[in-house]
C-alpha cells in the first residue's frame, strides 16, 4: 500500500490533530465543588497501518472551569517523514448545560512550517483570531465572515460536552449532538450519532464504551471542488469510541478512526489514567 507521508504530515501538523480531539470528545457533568479533578491518557496514533505518532490528552476541572491539553509528537516510521508534532491548550468555563471557552492556542510544526492560532473567545463566541499562516487568495474559498464566529467554539473546547442529566452514562444521548467549531482558518460542525455499546478491555479501561460515528460538515474557510474536502464530507465512516471515568458522568476517548483516500487514521488508547467502577466492568455489551 503507497501511504503519502507529505499529507498526513499536513494532516496531523496544521489544527486536524486538534480536530482529532473534537472527534474524541469527552463527555461531563459538573466537579464536585472545590473539588479538582484530573484525568487524561496517552495515544498512540496510526495511519494506514503505521505506527507514525503519539498522542496526550489531560483534563483539569475545578468547581465550573476546565483547563483542557492536546500533544502529539512523532513515532514509528513517523520520524522518518516528519509527520508533526505540536500541541494545544484550552481554558473556560462550564455553566449550566453550556461550555463557555475563553482561550485557545495551537502551535505545531510539519513539513518544516509553523502554524500557530489564537482565540480570545467569549459568551459562546470567537471574538478575536490570530492564524499563522493565512491561507492563500482564492475565488472558490468559502469566505469565514463575522456571522461564522458567533456560536462556535475552538476545537478542544469542543471535546468538552456535557451528558444529560437525566440519561444514562452510556445512553445514545451522549452521541447525539451536533458541534459548531471554528478552528481559526475553518468553520465546521461535527456531527455525531450514536452506533452502538461495545467492549473493550486494556490500555488502563476494562468494560463498555459508546461508539459514535460523525460526519464532518463544512460551513466556510473550505474549498468545495478540493477533492480531499468532497471525500471528508461524503465519510460516512468516522467512528469515536467514548470509556466512562468510574461511577461519573465523565467520558473519554478511548479510540478514533478516521478514514481517508490512501489509508485509516487511527488513534487509539495506549494508557488511560482514571479510575474504574466495577459495576461498569460487569455489563455485558450491546451490538
Amino acid at each position: 500500500m503507497r501511504v503519502s507521508f507529505s499529507k498526513i504530515s499536513d494532516f496531523l501538523g496544521k489544527s486536524s490533530v486538534i480536530a482529532i480531539a473534537a472527534l474524541s470528545f469527552g463527555t461531563l457533568s459538573t466537579a464536585a465543588l472545590g473539588k479538582t479533578e484530573r484525568l487524561g491518557g496517552i495515544y498512540n496514533i496510526s495511519y494506514a497501518g503505521f505506527t507514525v505518532g503519539k498522542g496526550s490528552f489531560s483534563l483539569i476541572l475545578r468547581d465550573n472551569a476546565y483547563s483542557a491539553k492536546v500533544g502529539m509528537e512523532p513515532a514509528g516510521i513517523g520520524t522518518l517523514f516528519s509527520t508533526g508534532k505540536g500541541g494545544a491548550q484550552a481554558t473556560g468555563w462550564l455553566k449550566g448545560s453550556r461550555v463557555l471557552p475563553s482561550t485557545y492556542t495551537m502551535a505545531s510544526r510539519a513539513s518544516n512550517r509553523d502554524f500557530y492560532v489564537n482565540l480570545d473567545q467569549g459568551s459562546g463566541h470567537v471574538r478575536t483570531t490570530q492564524v499563522t499562516p493565512q491561507y492563500k487568495p482564492s475565488k472558490t474559498r468559502i469566505k469565514v465572515v463575522g456571522k461564522h464566529k458567533l456560536n462556535a467554539m475552538d476545537p478542544l473546547s469542543a471535546a468538552i460536552v456535557r451528558a444529560p442529566s437525566r440519561s444514562k452514562v452510556l445512553d445514545p444521548s451522549v452521541c447525539d449532538r451536533k458541534l459548531p467549531i471554528y478552528d481559526g482558518w475553518a468553520r465546521f460542525n461535527i456531527n455525531m450519532k450514536f452506533k452502538e455499546v461495545r467492549e473493550v478491555s486494556g490500555k488502563g479501561y476494562d468494560g463498555p464504551v459508546v461508539v459514535c460515528t460523525a460526519r464532518w460538515e463544512p460551513i466556510a474557510g473550505h474549498r468545495p471542488e478540493r477533492r480531499a474536502v468532497r471525500y471528508l464530507a461524503n465519510n460516512s465512516e468516522i467512528e469515536t469510541w467514548l470509556a466512562p471515568i468510574g461511577n461519573s458522568r465523565i467520558l473519554i476517548p478511548y479510540r478514533v478512526s478516521i478514514p481517508t483516500a490512501t489509508g485509516t487514521l487511527v488513534l487509539e488508547a495506549a494508557e488511560l489514567n482514571m479510575p474504574q467502577s466495577s459495576g461498569l466492568r460487569k455489563k455485558t455489551a450491546s451490538r
